[in-house]
């Protein structure tokens, strides 16, 4: 199958396509899942390197089940974020002892100066805003309200019920509000 007819192509079918050959298959398939497991690596973990070399060996045990891959057991994003959540969990534990925000931002392409300032500021905050957050919390509400992920894959990939995500993304987002009150006005945000 052609790379430009990929595009529509269903995760699953694309690893399926890959375990059989196509290296196509796989392109896409990289091309689709990589951004998204980075973003979500970056977030956890706080450090665009580590979160590169998470994606990574993410992706390598992808390729490496493909042959194996039940089709309609999982969703192939499902099993990825769950290999990253794993893998960010592992990392996290073995550097507990290292301030997380010690690692710089990463620079942007804002258009402005000005707001890239407050963005920037923004992001610290919540970063900052989400390292005080319990783990499980702060996984649900990153998968949640960062990635865009639906309760019920965060179930799947957490382990647990989705009335339980719905629980930790409530109590978090409440901890992320009352953190954060304070800093509304400095943060840019008006009560307008």
């Amino acid at each position: 199958m052609p790379f430009d007819a990929m595009n529509d192509t269903p995760d699953e079918a694309l690893l399926v396509l890959y375990a059989n050959g196509d290296p196509d298959a796989a392109k896409a398939l990289m091309m689709r899942l990589t951004p998204r497991v980075l973003g979500y690596a970056s977030r956890l973990l706080s450090d665009r390197a580590e979160a590169e070399d998470v994606a990574q060996e993410a992706m390598l045990r992808l390729w490496k089940i493909a042959p194996e891959w039940r089709q309609g057991e999982a969703k192939v994003s499902t099993w990825l974020y769950r290999v990253v959540t794993n893998l960010c969990t592992d990392r996290l534990r073995k550097k507990r002892s290292v301030a997380l925000d010690a690692v710089a931002e990463p620079e942007d392409g804002r258009a402005s100066v000005a707001q890239g300032m407050i963005e920037s500021e923004r992001a610290a905050a919540l970063k900052a805003a989400l390292a005080t957050l319990p783990e499980r919390q702060r996984q649900a509400v990153i998968l949640r309200h960062l990635e865009g992920v639906a309760n019920p894959e965060i179930a799947q990939m957490m382990e647990t019920s989705t009335e339980a995500v719905e629980s930790l993304t409530a109590r978090g987002k409440r901890a992320l509000t009352a953190a954060l009150a304070d800093r509304r006005k400095d943060l840019g945000y008006s009560d307008d």
